[in-house]
């Protein structure tokens, strides 16, 4: 695949749909290849009626989810450093994290096979080695053990979607915001992309559109629906911040699930992040298992309504003492969850269209090597890593 000449019968080699955090880095992994690139969002890079939105998400490079992902992970933050770089701010910033629960529960061991199967330097913890790696997690369950990863942290999405789109356009990709596509049509020997304003044909389509690829993949089993985020603040008197409360995913005492946050974020970190607050409270958020009930993204109720947060505000008052149980903010976000809980990346049943996203609650930290797998996807290159365990196809009949 080459890329376009002035008399090609194409408008460009790629086109991306989406641009938010898998396809805004697709999109510039793709253009630093030198092919060209158009790029469509119908909104703008950053915004707030998607999946990566929210203020921070977690980094992990320990993956419970399955261990194929460490190696991604790990190429996720050398692009997030590349484009903290190229922006000249803060995207990533390292805490460290920590993982707590009954040493047979998935959270522990599927951490700990995926340290075993890279050599990660994660340290296991006993009651005493979790408080004193992280004092407010110090309400535990009898018996509940913890593994460090040294390597966790936060990302800011709504900055490091922008730099990565406006690393796009400086590698020349073309972008178009404000721009809703109405349909993808691939044909013998190209794709027609369809927008409200106008027709192009490019060669190939990466179709990145985050819980919006069911309007044009239909046939791909995925499920978007609604999420309320949460903030907490520290009760009078108790601290509550990144040094005492780092990243963090654990079972809840007394109860059969899981929750996932960190602590406070210093104003120091979101002014140098390019967020323009004063910093902002710890973030905490139940773990997602499903069933999920199906919503339509186009219409997504965006109210926090009373009664919505009681659950999160009762497994916060179950493990946290130093926090405030009522939330002292709440937005909502969307979601798109795929039957086994992994992300679809790469080509789909027609040879010129491909797809990424199906974040299934766990995309956003991987989100920058991602866009490279989809890149080396549509380009024919051989994948940084073996991700055949995301290939959309192990769901055809």
């Amino acid at each position: 695949m080459n890329a376009r000449t002035g008399t090609d019968r194409f408008d460009a080699d790629v086109a991306v749909i989406g641009l938010g955090a898998v396809g805004a880095n697709a999109a510039w992994r793709i253009a630093v290849r030198g092919l060209s690139v158009l790029g469509f969002e119908q909104f703008e890079p950053g915004h707030a009626w998607g999946g990566s939105t929210g203020k921070t998400r977690l980094f992990r490079v320990a993956c419970l989810e399955h261990p194929g992902l460490t190696p991604i992970a790990r190429r996720a933050r050398e692009l997030w450093r590349e484009l903290e770089a190229s922006a000249g701010e803060r995207l990533f910033l390292e805490t460290g994290g920590i993982m707590i629960g009954p040493p047979d529960s998935h959270l522990i061991a599927g951490t700990l096979a995926a340290a075993a199967e890279h050599d990660l330097p994660v340290e296991r913890l006993d009651a005493d080695g979790i408080a004193l790696r992280s004092p407010a997690n110090a309400r535990l369950d009898p018996g509940d053990v913890g593994v460090w990863d040294p390597e966790a942290g936060i990302l800011f999405p709504e900055a490091a979607i922008i730099a990565a789109a406006d690393a796009a356009r400086a590698a020349g990709a073309d972008l178009h915001t404000g721009v809703r596509v109405v349909s993808v049509d691939p044909d013998a020997d190209g794709v027609t992309v369809r927008t409200e304003r106008s027709d192009y044909r490019v060669r190939r389509v990466a179709v990145t559109a985050g819980p919006w690829i069911g309007r044009f993949l239909p046939d791909l089993p995925l499920t978007p629906h609604r999420v309320v985020m949460t903030w907490f603040r520290p009760r009078e008197g108790h601290a509550a911040a990144l040094d005492t409360l780092p990243v963090f995913i654990r079972s809840v005492p007394g109860h059969d699930t899981w929750i996932w946050g960190h602590g406070a974020i210093p104003a120091s970190a979101v002014t140098e992040a390019g967020a323009g607050t004063p910093g902002f409270d710890a973030k905490v958020g139940p773990e997602f298992d499903g069933p999920f009930p199906g919503d339509d993204p186009d219409a997504i109720d965006r109210v926090v309504h009373p009664g919505e947060t009681d659950g999160i505000r009762d497994l916060v008052a179950a493990t946290f003492p130093d926090l405030e149980p009522e939330p002292s903010a709440a937005t909502t976000c969307i979601m798109a969850h795929t039957p086994d809980g992994q992300f679809l990346i790469g080509p789909t049943a027609d040879p010129r269209v491909f797809v990424g996203g199906g974040c299934s609650g766990h995309s956003f930290k991987h989100a920058s090597a991602l866009g490279e797998l989809v890149a080396q996807s549509v380009l024919g290159e051989q994948p940084f890593t073996d991700a055949s365990f995301l290939d959309p196809r192990r769901f055809a009949s």
